[in-house]
């Protein structure tokens, strides 16, 4: 079995695809790629809730002192279009960002202390609308100057205004550490990133091992030595699930460095979230990766020794993914936390566990059951795997 398993390692090793999708892009592509991506992502967000913005004003004349504030204000300029029929079709050619339409009476109707209404125009297709949180920002501001506008009236004093304009206000008090904020964030998408590693650096040695065998004519030469059918499958399934638990481990310790060195110029408080997390966390996330690696292992070779042929392998492997990432995605929903329940159901209890882990909230008590829950499901996958090698019209299907 041994024997089996270093020739297929180093059939691997000889194999620039292998080495590519195994050593290259976890410890490399991936870090460099997620450091260019927040770098990139905090760069752009910032430069659009600071770029200048361009906005079109019809009805000025009935709100003035507004206006005067849009005007006024650091990040704004004013074009002058025709009439508010022009407004689509200016947001559409990017000439202006939004219009206001202010109607006519609306000074009156403040004047008079009543609620007035403004149209706004802006195209609200967009994953994070900046244009209107920029706009309620100047409009809430003027909202404070009429509030406090007309309470004046009432003579009332600092603390008896405060009290008109905000009765109850709340005093932040978060029993959540900076680990625990940031990690909330960031250890939801770890497992994602680890298990995907895990799954991807594995799969086109696993299309070799069982479909390219079959098309180089070698599987039937390897069912003629003096060893096993179990023996022949643990040793390609180890050889799976070194290469599994190898990248994903090193993209561990080279997203470690990355942050480790270059995180001042990323963001500060992930480096410190970074620091916070001790070997004895790492440790764990390690530990799970173990089963998780077996689990992608015995599947996948069960699907590339099903498969005639290459291209079948990877046209059935390809929906595994998408089956890899729902229990996975299942740990992001709201409401869905580490507990007895979810510590039993694979892959999404490795998830919630590793986002646990980050934030240093876990508990280790359940790290028993989500390990045996998760090694029981890998020896079953196995145990499946071995069956489904021994059957002929599994193995000579063409």
């Amino acid at each position: 079995m041994w024997t089996i398993y270093l020739k297929e390692l180093l059939e691997l090793a000889r194999d620039r695809r292998t080495f590519f999708f195994t050593v290259f892009i976890p410890v490399f592509a991936m870090p460099l790629l997620f450091a260019g991506f927040g770098l990139l992502s905090s760069s752009m967000f910032k430069q659009a809730s600071t770029a200048d913005m361009a906005y079109a004003m019809f009805g000025k004349e009935h709100a003035p002192q507004l206006a005067a504030r849009f005007a006024r204000e650091k990040g704004f300029h004013e074009i002058a279009l025709t009439s508010p029929d022009d407004i689509k079709g200016a947001i559409a050619a990017e000439r202006i960002k939004f219009a206001l339409v202010i109607p006519p009476g609306l000074d009156g109707q403040l004047s008079a202390q009543q609620q007035g209404v403004i149209q706004l125009h802006y195209n609200s297709a967009a994953a994070i609308d900046l244009t209107r949180k920029r706009v309620l920002s100047v409009i809430g501001g003027e909202n404070r100057v009429l509030r406090e506008h007309a309470l004046s009236a009432l003579k009332l004093n600092q603390q008896q205004l405060a009290f008109a304009l905000d009765p109850i206000t709340l005093e932040d008090h978060s029993t959540a550490d900076k680990r625990e904020q940031i990690g909330a964030m960031v250890g939801g998408m770890l497992p994602y990133v680890l298990l995907m590693v895990c799954l991807m650096a594995a799969m086109y040695p696993a299309i070799d091992t069982g479909a390219g065998e079959k098309e180089r004519g070698t599987l039937e030469t390897l069912l003629l030595a003096p060893v096993s059918r179990t023996g022949i499958v643990l040793a390609k399934f180890l050889m799976l699930f070194t290469i599994g638990l190898s990248s994903a481990l090193l993209m561990i310790l080279s997203m470690g460095l990355l942050l480790h060195f270059f995180g001042p110029h990323i963001g500060g408080d992930l480096v410190l979230m970074v620091r916070a997390i001790g070997p004895l966390d790492l440790a764990m996330v390690a530990l799970m990766l173990v089963p998780t690696a077996a689990i992608f292992a015995a599947i996948l070779l069960s699907i590339s020794v099903y498969a005639k042929s290459y291209k079948e392998a990877a046209g059935l492997i390809s929906p595994l993914i998408l089956l890899a990432i729902m229990p996975i995605f299942v740990a992001l929903l709201p409401g869905v936390e580490l507990n007895w329940k979810w510590a039993m159901v694979p892959l999404t209890n490795v998830s919630l566990a590793m986002k646990e882990l980050v934030k240093g909230t876990m508990d280790y008590r359940m790290l028993s059951v989500i390990l045996m829950s998760t090694t029981i499901t890998a020896g079953l996958l196995l145990a499946l795997c071995r069956w489904w090698f021994n059957r002929e019209q599994v193995l000579f299907r063409n």
